[in-house]
């Protein structure tokens, strides 16, 4: 709405129907307080389909790590990777973590508008891996551990990563871990009672699982990308079309997008 003036009726809880009639696109400067420990990274991703074209600026509070949502460290360094590497310039800021319930997390986001050429990540080469090991509230040695942790389990099949470790103060206390590699990766949340350790772990086998997947992304980033390439075109491949993917095409094709699918020893999309 704020990016281009719409005018849009039925926008209220128990609404039945909703008409949205979007006048032209204008630089897309907005601040965005969720309220709660709502997903910041989801914030952005919708933000980032008209950022991408007419550039602008989002302040947005809420959750940067929460459960069934990509964390803000996988945002910057995977999907947003992919889009500079098609021509982006994306700057993303994390101010404050913020984590379930109350949220608090802040993130500044900074797009310029530029010609983005056609998406084809499987042009960008695994450049090393990377892990951000984050946390709120917390000991410097809770992420700390999640880092070794999943470092050492990464180190045995043969990956050195490069580390960073993030404490903040918040709302909220909570953790997280983000690995990636090229462009494929994982992420996994602390929980209270479960050792950080065990934290790092769990992200660091599901980051081997993707490593060893076929395709070119890992599933996570398969529904992401698909917006990208409707808008600017491109080409990926992950190992298998996933639910969320799914409802992202159908729901391009209502708008009049023609993404192609087509599903072998991989899961291709092209646009």
């Amino acid at each position: 709405m704020r990016a281009c003036d719409a005018d849009v009726e039925g926008i209220s809880a128990g609404s039945l129907s909703l008409t949205f009639v979007p006048d032209k696109l204008k630089l897309c400067n907005v601040t965005i307080d969720i309220g709660t420990a709502g997903s910041i990274p989801l914030v952005i991703q919708s933000w980032l389909s008209v950022a991408l074209r007419v550039g602008g600026t989002l302040r947005v509070t809420g959750g940067t790590e929460v459960q069934k949502s990509p964390t803000i460290d996988y945002l910057n360094n995977v999907l947003a990777n992919v889009l500079r590497s098609a021509g982006a310039e994306i700057t993303m800021e994390i101010l404050k973590r913020g984590y379930y319930p109350e949220g608090g997390g802040e993130a500044l986001i900074d797009v310029k508008k530029r010609s983005l050429s056609p998406i084809e990540p499987g042009s960008i080469q695994n450049s090393g891996c990377g892990i951000v090991s984050g946390s709120s509230n917390l000991p410097p040695h809770v992420t700390e551990r999640q880092a070794s942790s999943a470092a050492e389990l990464l180190g045995k099949e043969g990956i050195s990563c490069t580390i960073r470790k993030d404490q903040r103060t918040g709302l909220n206390t909570g953790s997280s871990i983000t690995i990636w590699r090229g462009v494929k990766g994982s992420s996994a949340l602390g929980k209270r009672g479960v050792p950080a350790e065990k934290i790092g772990g769990i992200a660091a086998r599901t980051a081997l699982d993707e490593f060893a997947s076929l395709g070119v992304v890992d599933t996570y980033l398969s529904d992401q990308l698909l917006v990208p390439i409707a808008l600017f075109g491109g080409t990926y491949t992950t190992s298998h079309l996933t639910s969320h993917a799914e409802t992202t095409l159908w729901l391009l094709e209502q708008f009049g997008y023609d993404v192609q699918f087509h599903q072998s020893s991989v899961a291709e999309f092209s646009a």
